[in-house]
């Protein structure tokens, strides 16, 4: 079955970058899209990044300019680099991932998280 597991949180000063990564296994094809989500304590889930099964990518507003995700087809990890962080971006970083292809938005796949604190 599909395991996601996210790596690469920690604690970091405001304007300073963090990479997270994400590892997706159990797949038998490679044409599914994967996002990233983070969730703050007492605020909604947001989803923060996506790439499509074409590669495209799109960004939430909150983010763009700073931070960039990126795919390894090959290795089936996703990467978030995600600069000039800010305390607002203190939540925990979920990867999740689409089943196949045809299942656009449809993330039923998760990772159990990685937490990220900007002070």
């Amino acid at each position: 079955h599909v395991q996601l597991v996210e790596s690469g949180g920690g604690s970091v000063q405001a304007g300073g970058s963090l990479r997270l990564s994400c590892s997706a296994s159990g797949y038998t094809h490679d044409r599914y899209g994967m996002a990233w989500f983070r969730q703050a304590p007492g605020k909604e889930r947001e989803e923060v990044a996506a790439i499509d099964i074409d590669g495209a990518i799109k960004y939430a507003d909150s983010v763009k300019g700073r931070f960039t995700t990126s795919k390894d087809t090959a290795a089936n990890t996703l990467y978030l680099q995600m600069n000039s962080l800010e305390s607002e971006d203190t939540a925990l970083y979920y990867c999740a991932t689409e089943p196949e292809a045809g299942y656009a938005g449809a993330y039923v796949y998760w990772g159990q998280g990685t937490q990220v604190t900007v002070s």
